[in-house]
């Protein structure tokens, strides 16, 4: 590929198929594709649609058959035990092989799915790659979720096999993972016909008859070579936050995926092959797939691994550590992390000699990066500091700050400008073209480009309407925001009922759902409040069922015992304020986004559209409260 970003961009935009063909050349394949693009069942596009190949092949193997199985591919440096452990592509490959021989014996075959409820271990890693190594469907839930939410995902994805841990940790916690399998499987309608249990040596967790032991059945294990596929074959579904319901479970192909992270690594991050790369995420979110696993692996770098919080007590310093530690060339994580870190460590007296290591950039994303954080992390690290805004959905940024194409100049505030490939507007509520410096809603010319999901888990006609159905022929965002005369993009938020904490996607309708259950709740609102460390966290707004004489405290204590054990910590409400009415519009629908707007400081609460204004205007004050 070119070094001039106009002109890559331009060409991804003109000619897609050309662009995409070109990028193609990157993986290897069993079948180089002929065809392209295949539009003829649009909106449902198809990418490489007569190509064959393996991701776990491109990820793996293709490296040690070039002469580099010596080469570092996974660094696992974990803080809650102490420990850190280093596996060689050769040695990389022995494991995914093995585990992938031992699937195969547990029945799973190709298009099977397999769910992983896994702490962040290497196995996690060795899980997804085997998977991808004879074919079958990976879904990984974060293992932050409780038991309902993972048996949410079970019974949606059916899968063959299920791959968990014995425990956890976090900070000095045990988090026992198998009781929380067990009570998901109590009440989920699919029951897999195994459960593979990686014992740690916190705790063993005691085996049922469809429970196998993961280390005594992988040892006798098989290895068995990676099986090709058909690049529209799906390679992982990875479940989002929806508004209501069924979870939606984003679909991921083998083929556009292998070639956007082939492409994205080099050209977005600046990262090739021996380079250190740590992605300070969590396997369980679209960050961990693309940029723990999948592209740094493809790319023939080393991927960091990181167990425990970067940030916090007892080690303040971890980040630094590990970046000194394993010569990391480039680290991404979310704004949230750099807070965190200012906030403990306002005067960088932790660094560790970060600034003479390899670092030469900082990548942030999730959530928006604002300019005091951005400020903050330039001076102290005194390396480019570079935002990028994308999706669970697209899998990879859809605007960043290219660092592998021409240098770009750097705004606060803006992660820059569209990646090749995806053709972004901003339009207002009739799907119109707004002018620059105009707020409205961002979407993406269809066909996304590929890597981006290709549908929902059995579900098309739910993809279209989410998705593809408010502005003829464009993927809708649900972000908000405009573009500058430079053709820079500024993020402002989300323009539906999801909440970003700390980077996570989280549901306020699904928070909501939790609140409403309370036996003394009438209705109930949810809504992410500004924080300076987490981006937003929930906060609950409650109507009590009249007649009814209540400890407020106790209440709210409830509430919030009862999201976290349903829904799991990430999404724990911080406030629950009792409210004698919910501001509505005259048909009778609450109005969360004014109260979000009022929130956020950009809307007067005093709305044409009101039912009874003054409720609005009386819970002003408790919706701009900052979270104590």
């Amino acid at each position: 590929m070119g070094t001039d970003y106009a002109s890559e961009y331009a060409a991804s935009i003109e000619d897609p198929r050309e662009f995409w063909a070109r990028a193609a050349q990157l993986i290897d394949w069993v079948e180089f594709p002929e065809n392209i693009l295949d539009e003829t069942a649009a909106p449902l596009y198809r990418w490489f649609p007569d190509g064959v190949l393996n991701t776990c092949y491109n990820a793996v193997d293709r490296h040690v058959e070039s002469g580099h199985g010596q080469r570092l591919a996974l660094i696992h440096d974990s803080a809650v035990t102490g420990l850190v452990t280093r596996f060689t592509y050769a040695q990389l490959q022995d494991e995914v092989a093995r585990l992938a021989g031992l699937l195969v014996a547990l029945g799973v075959s190709r298009g099977d799915r397999v769910v992983i409820y896994l702490p962040m271990v290497p196995e996690a890693v060795f899980a997804m790659l085997a998977c991808a190594r004879i074919g079958a469907v990976h879904s990984v839930v974060f293992g932050g979720f409780a038991a309902e939410e993972l048996a949410a995902r079970i019974d949606d994805a059916k899968p063959t096999v299920l791959m968990t841990a014995s425990c956890g940790i976090e900070g000095q916690r045990i988090i026992e993972y198998k009781p929380l399998v067990d009570a998901a499987l109590a009440v989920a309608m699919h029951q897999p016909k195994s459960t593979l249990v990686l014992q740690r040596p916190q705790i063993t967790a005691p085996l049922g008859d469809a429970d196998h032991d993961w280390a005594v059945r992988v040892r006798d294990a098989q290895a068995v070579p990676a099986v090709p596929v058909t690049a529209t074959d799906p390679l992982y579904i990875l479940y989002t936050s929806g508004t209501t319901g069924r979870p939606k479970g984003i679909v991921r192909d083998n083929g556009g995926h292998a070639v956007a992270m082939a492409w994205s690594m080099g050209n977005v991050f600046g990262i090739g092959a021996a380079d250190v790369w740590w992605a300070a995420s969590d396997v369980g979110w679209v960050v961990g797939h693309s940029y723990i696993v999948y592209a740094p692996l493809i790319a023939g770098a080393t991927t960091v691994m990181f167990e425990g919080k970067p940030v916090g007590t007892p080690d303040a310093g971890a980040f630094w550590r590990v970046i000194a530690d394993h010569g990391v060339k480039a680290l991404f994580t979310a704004p949230t992390a750099i807070r965190a870190i200012k906030k403990e460590d306002p005067d960088a007296e932790l660094l560790n000699g970060v600034r003479a290591s390899e670092l030469q950039a900082l990548f942030l994303a999730g959530e928006r990066l604002d300019p005091d954080t951005y400020q903050w992390a330039t001076h102290t690290l005194d390396v480019p500091v570079i935002d990028n805004w994308w999706q669970t959905e697209t899998g990879w940024p859809i605007v960043a700050n290219l660092r592998g194409l021409d240098p770009m100049a750097l705004k606060p505030g803006s992660p820059s400008v569209a990646v090749p490939g995806f053709n972004i507007d901003v339009v207002d509520a009739d799907g119109h073209s707004l002018p620059a410096d105009t707020e409205g809603s961002i979407v993406i010319r269809l066909p996304l480009p590929p890597g981006a999901l290709v549908t929902l888990w059995e579900d098309d006609e739910r993809y279209i309407d989410a998705y593809l159905s408010q502005t003829p022929h464009h993927y809708t965002t649900g972000d908000g925001g405009y573009r500058d005369s430079d053709g820079y993009l500024y993020v402002m938020g989300r323009t539906d009922d999801v909440i970003n904490v700390a980077g996570h996607r989280i549901s306020t309708g699904s928070i909501e759902a939790v609140v409403a259950s309370h036996p003394v709740v009438a209705e109930c609102a949810v809504i992410g409040v500004r924080d300076d460390i987490k981006g937003q966290l929930p906060r609950a707004f409650v109507v009590v069922k009249s007649g009814i004489e209540i400890d407020a405290e106790r209440v709210a204590a409830e509430i919030k015992e009862s999201v976290r054990k349903r829904i799991g910590a990430i999404a724990s409400v911080k406030d629950v304020v009792i409210v004698p009415a919910l501001p509505k519009t005259r048909s009778g629908k609450i109005l969360r986004k004014t109260m979000r707007g009022i929130a956020d400081g950009r809307d007067e609460p005093t709305p044409a559209t009101i039912e009874d204004p003054s409720v609005l205007v009386a819970i002003a004050p408790l919706l701009q409260a900052p979270i104590e």
